[in-house]
C-alpha cells in the first residue's frame, strides 16, 4: 500500500482489494497512455488517470507475448503548474523497478534536488531518440500531514534587503561552484553571521519568527523534504471516486515555486494566501519533452 494515497483522496484504502480496484479502473479507463515499444523486456506501458485536478494514479507495466499486461507498480501522481527551473537534470533507474529518480543543482536551494520522476515512459521513448537534455522541470509535492503557520512580520525595506542578499548568494553560490576560492570564504563568512545571529535571537523569540522559510531533506529516503514556504494562491476539490477534498497550493520556499497537494483532513489550519504552509513531502518532477 503506498503510503501518499491519502495525498490524491485515497485515504480511506486500506487493503490490497481495494488497490487493485483502483489499479484496474486505471488501467481500463485511463486519460493517458505511452507505450515504449522498443523496450528490452517487451512493451512497457504507463497508464494515468485523474481522479483530481492533476492528481491520480499512474500504473506501469509490462505486456507479454500473449497481449497481457502484467502489473509492475503504481504511484500517486500530482502535477503541478508553471516551471519551477531550468536547471540540468540527471535521471537514474531505481534498482527494483523500471523507474526513475531525477537530480538537479538549483542555486536557490543550496542543495541538490533528488525527485520522483512522473513520466518514466516518456523518459524511455525519448532518450531512445537521443532527445533527453535541457528539458525544463515542473516540480511538485505530495504532503500526507502539514500545519498552516502565521507570516513572519516583515516591512517593505526589509523585503528589498533580503531579495539583494539573495541575489549576491546565489552569484557567490555560482562562482564557489566554478571553483572561487574568495567566494567560498564570503559564503562560509555568511553562514558564520547568520549563526551567530540566530544564537542572539533564539533565546528570546519562536524559531519560526526567526526562519521565514526552509527547504531541507526529511527522513532516510532522498526524495522527502521538509518544507517551510509562503502560499501563493491555493485552491480545492473532490475526489471523483471518494469524495474526499483536496487542497492544491502553490508554495514559494527559498524563492522556488512549486505545488503541494494535500488532503484537507491531514492539514491543521485554514490556508490563506501570505500565510505560511509547513509540510513534509514526497517530491515529484516532471520533464517537458
Amino acid at each position: 500500500m503506498h503510503s501518499y494515497l491519502r495525498a490524491v483522496g485515497f485515504s480511506d484504502i486500506k487493503s490490497r482489494e481495494g488497490i487493485k480496484e483502483i489499479i484496474g479502473d486505471t488501467v481500463r479507463n485511463y486519460d493517458e497512455k505511452v507505450a515504449v515499444e522498443d523496450h528490452k523486456d517487451g512493451v512497457f506501458v504507463e497508464f494515468s488517470k485523474n481522479y483530481g485536478c492533476d492528481c491520480g494514479i499512474t500504473v506501469c507495466g509490462q505486456y507479454d507475448e500473449y497481449n497481457r499486461f502484467h502489473v509492475d507498480y503504481y504511484f500517486p501522481f500530482f502535477r503541478g503548474t508553471g516551471i519551477t527551473t531550468q536547471e540540468q537534470v540527471t535521471v537514474e533507474r531505481h534498482l527494483d523497478k523500471e523507474s526513475f529518480a531525477g537530480a538537479c543543482d538549483d542555486l536557490r536551494i543550496g542543495i541538490t534536488l533528488i525527485f520522483y520522476l512522473q513520466d518514466a515512459a516518456e523518459y524511455l521513448r525519448e532518450k531512445s531518440k537521443g532527445n533527453f537534455g535541457g528539458q525544463p522541470l515542473t516540480l511538485s509535492g505530495l504532503a500526507k500531514e502539514g500545519r498552516i503557520l502565521l507570516p513572519a512580520l516583515k516591512d517593505k525595506e526589509a523585503v528589498k534587503v533580503e531579495q539583494e542578499i539573495t541575489r549576491n548568494r546565489n552569484h557567490l553560490m555560482a562562482a564557489a561552484r566554478d571553483g572561487d576560492q574568495e567566494a567560498m570564504e564570503n559564503l562560509t563568512m555568511e553562514d558564520m553571521d547568520t549563526y551567530s545571529m540566530i544564537a542572539q535571537r533564539i533565546g528570546k523569540e519562536d524559531v519560526f519568527s526567526i526562519v521565514d522559510s526552509y527547504f531541507m531533506p526529511y527522513g532516510i529516503q532522498c526524495d522527502q523534504y521538509s518544507i517551510l514556504g509562503e502560499i501563493l494562491d491555493f485552491h480545492s476539490f473532490t475526489n471523483i471516486l471518494t469524495g474526499e477534498e483536496i487542497l492544491q497550493m502553490t508554495v514559494e520556499c527559498n524563492n522556488l515555486q512549486f505545488d503541494v497537494c494535500i488532503n484537507k483532513k491531514d492539514l491543521l489550519g485554514e490556508p490563506e494566501v501570505g500565510r505560511r504552509l509547513r509540510a513534509n513531502i514526497w517530491l515529484q518532477g516532471h520533464l517537458h519533452f
